[in-house]
C-alpha cells in the first residue's frame, strides 16, 4: 500500500483525542493515498460488475439473423430472464414460435455429453436446418450433431470441419497446377513450365501448348478464365516482385522450449508490385491474340484484376488500380481482335477510396453499368452506359452518402442501399435504407426512425429484418417489406430495465464544430454510474481516427463497453469521429491525406473545450487518451503533436511509422511515391518531442503491424533519453494486450491522471478488485 514520503513525519494517530484526533487522522491518511487507494478498489470491483451487467442485463436485443436458403423464415437467437431462446420466424405466414424444443434436446445433450445441460444455456449459438426444416445440427466442442425435430435423438457427425485461419495478408496467387475444366467439360486448362496449356478431358494426351513467352520471370497465371462459350481463354501474364519477409520471433510457444521463428509475406510502401497484362487465347484456333498493355499501366500499377468475361463470350473486363490510389479504370478487351477501351475512369488529386465505397455491377450483360463516386463531393450511384462509357445519368445526389448496396434489381431497375446524413435532424452516420430506380427516380425511404438501422434480407430480397437502435435508446427488431418498408411483424423490443437497476447510464450524444467553424462533430460522452455534476473529472478519449470508416458507436450497449468499465474508475471518457475519417464528405475524408498524423485532433481538442464549456465537470488539464493500431499511432502522435492539451497516453499495436506498416493501407491514404509526408508524420522521427506520461503495449507476434514499428519507436525515445513505460506480451499477436494489458492501462490512467496508487494485485493470477 502506497505511504506518503512525508507520511513517516506525520504524529501518530493516538497522539490526540475527540473530533481532532478523527481529523488529523483523516488528513494524514489521505495525504498518504491510503484512502483514495481504498476507495480505488472499489471503483476496480464496481467496474468488473458493471462489465458483467453490461453484457448479461439487456435483455430481448437479438442481433444475428439467419434466413433459409431459398425459404421466408429465419431464426435468431435471443437472450431473456430464463436464459437463452432460439425462436423461428415464417415471414409468409406470419408467424413466430420456438424453433424447437430446447428442453428435450437438453435431456438429450445431457445424456450424450455426460454432463448437466441446461436447456436455457445451450453449449451452440448457430444452428443450420436439414431435411427440409425437420432436422437440426449444431457443434459442441469441436463435434457436429444432428437431431430430428420430432424424436430428439441425436446423431454424432463426427468432428466439425475447422475453419481455416488465414493470414490476413493472404491474397489470391498467381502461381499454380490445378487444372481449369471448361464449361462444357471437354477440355481443362492448366500452367506447365510458366505457360498456358490445354488438355484434352476425354484423352489426356491431346494436350495442346497455346503460349511460348513464359519464364520464371515473367510467366502466366494460373487464374485462368474460360469464356462462357468454352472456345476463349483469359488469364494474365506477370511480372513477379520480390517478397518482403516479416519476421517474428515466438518466444514462449506451448509446444516447446525453444523459441520459434515464422515468417510472413509482408509488403510495405515503396515494395516492388507483380505487374500483370491481360492475355486471350481462342482456343479451336490454337492461337494467343495480342492485347495492347498501354491502358494497363505496366510499371504503375497497384492491383489488375482476374479477367471477368461477359456472358456472350464477345469481351472480358478487368479493373486497374493505379498505384497512388488516384486512377482507378474498368477497362473492357474485345476477344476477337484484342482491341481495348476504357469503359470507366474515375480520378482524384487525394485518394479514391476503392476498399470502402467502390461499387459495380453490370445490367444486361454489360450494356449498363452501377457504378459509385465521390465526383460530386459525396459518395452516389450513377447509372453508366457500357457500350459508350458515357454516364446516362447520376441515380442519387445531395449532401449524404450512399454506404453500401444491398441488392440490384434488373427485372424492375431498382436498386436496394444503405445511406446516411439524408435525413434532416439525424445524427448524419445513422444508416436507413433506401429503394431507388435506376434513372434516379422514386427515391423511397424504407427505414425513417431516428435511429441506426441494420437490415438482415431475405434470399429473394422480399422482406428484412430490422433492429434499429441509438446509443442511448435500446434496440426494436420488426420484420418489413423490401419494397415499401411497411412492417409486417413485430419481434422484439429490449428491455434494458434490469441494466438501469445498477446505476448505468447510456452515452450522452454530442456535438460540436470542426476546426472550420461550420461542420458538426459527432461523439458520445461516457460517465461513470457514481457521477456527481458538482466534481472535475479527467477526460479520456478513446481514439481510433482511420480514414477507411468512421467508429463513433452508434446502437445501443455496444462499442461503448470498455469505455464504461474505465469511466467507473473516475473518469469521462469520450470518443468522437473528426475529419480525415470516412461517411461523410470527400472533403471531410481527404484531411487525411498525407498528413496521418492529423488524426482530426484540431476538431478533437475543439469538441472537447466545447463539451467542457457546457459541463464543467470535465477536467482538460487532466487529458488522457489510447488506441490500438492506427489508434496506437493517434494516441502516442497526441503526446508528440499536440503535448498542450494531451498529458497522458497508452498506445497499442501501434503503426508508429507509415512507412514500416502494410503497403495498402498506408499508400492509399499517404501516397506513392514515398514522400516527406511519412517522415513528417512518423512517431519515431518525432520521439525526441514526447512530453507526457506514455506507454507503450506490444504483442510480439503481431502479423498487422510489425512489431518493429512499436519496438523502433522505443528505440528512439531511448535515445532521446525520454522517460515512458513499455509492456510486451508474448505470443499475443495484433491487439490491446488482452486483459493483463487492459489491467496495465487502467492503472496507467489511475495513477497519471488521477494521482492514486492502483490496488495491489494478487499473486494466485486472479486481479484482487
Amino acid at each position: 500500500m502506497h505511504r506518503s514520503p512525508h507520511s513517516t513525519k506525520a504524529r501518530p494517530c493516538g497522539a490526540t483525542s475527540g473530533l481532532k484526533q478523527i481529523l488529523i487522522c483523516v488528513i494524514a491518511l489521505l495525504s498518504s493515498g491510503v484512502l483514495r487507494a481504498q476507495g480505488t478498489s472499489a471503483d476496480y470491483e464496481r467496474a468488473e460488475k458493471m462489465k458483467v451487467a453490461m453484457n448479461t442485463k439487456v435483455y430481448c436485443a437479438p442481433s444475428r439473423f439467419s434466413w433459409q436458403a431459398g425459404k421466408e423464415a429465419f431464426w435468431y437467437a435471443r437472450q431473456t430472464p430464463k436464459g437463452k431462446e432460439f425462436v423461428l420466424v415464417n415471414a409468409q405466414k406470419r408467424s413466430r414460435k420456438p424453433a424447437f424444443d430446447q428442453q428435450k434436446l437438453a435431456k438429450e445433450l445431457t445424456a450424450a455429453l455426460g454432463k448437466p445441460v441446461d436447456a436455457y444455456n445451450l453449449p451452440f449459438n448457430e444452428i443450420t436446418f436439414a431435411e427440409e426444416g425437420k432436422a437440426l445440427e449444431f457443434i459442441v466442442d469441436g463435434t457436429k450433431w444432428r437431431t430430428p425435430l420430432g424424436s430428439y435423438k441425436l446423431q454424432n457427425l463426427g468432428k466439425a470441419e475447422e475453419r481455416n485461419n488465414r493470414y490476413w495478408g493472404d491474397r489470391w496467387s498467381d502461381v499454380g497446377n490445378k487444372p481449369v475444366l471448361s464449361p462444357d467439360k471437354k477440355w481443362e486448362a492448366l500452367i506447365k513450365n510458366h505457360n498456358v496449356y490445354i488438355r484434352s478431358v476425354a484423352n489426356k494426351k491431346e494436350e495442346y501448348q497455346l503460349s511460348f513467352d513464359g519464364s520464371a520471370g515473367e510467366y502466366y497465371s494460373s487464374n485462368i478464365e474460360w469464356s462462357p462459350d468454352s472456345k476463349k481463354l483469359a488469364t494474365n501474364r506477370v511480372r513477379p516482385n520480390k517478397e518482403h519477409l516479416l519476421y517474428l520471433l515466438e518466444s514462449s510457444p506451448l509446444d516447446q522450449l525453444q523459441p520459434k521463428l515464422h515468417t510472413r509475406n509482408y509488403l510495405k510502401p515503396g515494395d516492388a508490385l507483380p505487374q500483370r497484362a491481360p492475355q486471350l487465347f481462342l482456343v479451336d484456333e490454337r492461337r494467343q491474340v495480342p492485347v495492347d498493355p498501354a491502358l494497363f499501366g505496366m510499371g504503375q500499377q497497384y492491383d489488375l484484376s482476374n479477367p471477368n468475361w461477359r456472358k456472350s463470350g464477345q469481351a472480358f473486363t478487368v479493373e486497374y488500380n493505379q498505384r497512388g490510389h488516384q486512377v482507378y479504370k474498368v477497362l473492357e478487351v474485345n476477344a476477337e481482335t484484342g482491341k481495348v477501351r476504357d469503359l470507366i475512369k474515375e480520378e482524384s488529386k487525394t485518394f479514391l477510396d476503392y476498399s470502402g465505397k467502390r461499387f459495380r455491377q453490370d445490367i444486361a450483360d454489360g450494356k449498363e453499368i452501377i457504378w459509385t463516386s465521390e465526383r460530386d463531393g459525396w459518395n452516389h450511384l450513377y447509372l453508366y452506359d457500357g457500350q459508350t462509357g458515357q454516364v446516362k445519368n447520376q441515380i442519387t445526389k445531395g449532401d449524404w452518402v450512399v454506404r453500401r448496396v444491398v441488392h440490384v434489381d434488373e427485372k424492375n431497375r431498382s436498386i436496394l442501399f444503405e445511406g446516411s446524413g439524408r435525413e434532416a435532424g439525424q445524427d448524419p452516420y445513422l444508416v436507413q435504407y433506401y429503394r431507388v430506380k435506376f434513372d434516379g427516380t422514386g427515391l423511397t425511404a424504407l427505414t425513417s426512425e431516428n435511429a441506426h438501422h441494420a437490415g438482415t434480407f431475405s434470399s429473394d430480397f422480399r422482406y428484412f429484418v430490422d433492429t434499429y437502435s441509438r446509443v442511448d435508446v435500446p434496440s426494436v427488431t420488426v420484420l418489413r417489406s423490401a419494397t415499401d418498408g411497411k412492417v409486417v411483424m413485430e419481434l422484439e423490443k429490449a428491455d434494458a430495465s434490469e441494466l438501469q437497476k445498477t446505476g448505468w447510464k447510456a452515452p450522452e450524444v454530442f456535438t460540436a464544430k470542426a476546426r472550420d467553424g461550420k461542420t458538426d462533430i459527432w461523439g458520445i460522452l461516457v460517465r461513470p454510474t457514481n457521477f456527481d455534476p458538482a466534481k472535475t473529472y479527467p477526460v479520456i478519449e478513446y481514439i481510433y481516427a482511420g480514414p477507411h470508416s468512421s467508429f463513433v458507436p452508434k446502437t445501443f450497449n455496444s462499442g461503448s463497453r470498455h469505455m464504461q468499465e474505465l469511466a467507473e474508475l473516475g473518469f469521462v471518457v469520450v470518443q468522437l469521429d473528426g475529419m480525415g475519417t470516412s461517411n461523410r464528405s470527400k472533403a471531410f475524408q481527404d484531411v487525411a491525406w498525407k498528413n496521418i498524423k492529423d488524426a482530426g485532433f484540431p476538431d478533437r481538442i475543439a469538441w472537447m473545450k466545447a463539451a467542457a464549456q457546457k459541463y464543467p465537470s470535465l477536467d482538460l488539464t487532466r487529458v488522457g487518451i489510447f488506441g490500438t493500431s492506427a489508434g496506437g499511432q493517434s494516441s502516442a502522435g497526441a503526446l508528440l503533436f499536440h503535448p498542450e492539451f494531451y498529458k497522458v497516453a497508452v498506445s497499442s499495436a501501434g503503426c508508429h511509422d507509415n512507412r514500416m506498416d502494410k503497403m495498402w493501407w498506408n499508400e492509399q491514404w499517404m501516397g506513392f511515391p514515398i514522400g516527406p509526408e511519412y517522415a513528417a508524420s512518423s512517431n519515431v522521427v518525432n520521439a525526441h518531442k514526447l512530453q507526457g506520461k506514455l506507454m507503450l503495449v506490444l504483442g510480439e507476434m503481431d502479423d498487422n503491424v510489425d512489431p518493429a514499428s512499436t519496438l523502433q519507436l522505443v528505440d528512439a525515445l531511448i535515445k532521446a533519453n525520454k522517460n515512458f513505460d513499455f509492456l510486451m506480451v508474448p505470443g499475443m499477436g495484433h491487439s490491446s494486450g488482452g486483459d493483463y494489458g487492459e489491467h496495465k492501462r487502467r492503472d496507467f490512467f489511475v495513477k497519471h491522471l488521477l494521482g492514486l496508487d492502483p490496488p495491489a494485485w494478487q499473486t494466485n493470477n486472479q486481479e484482487k478488485i
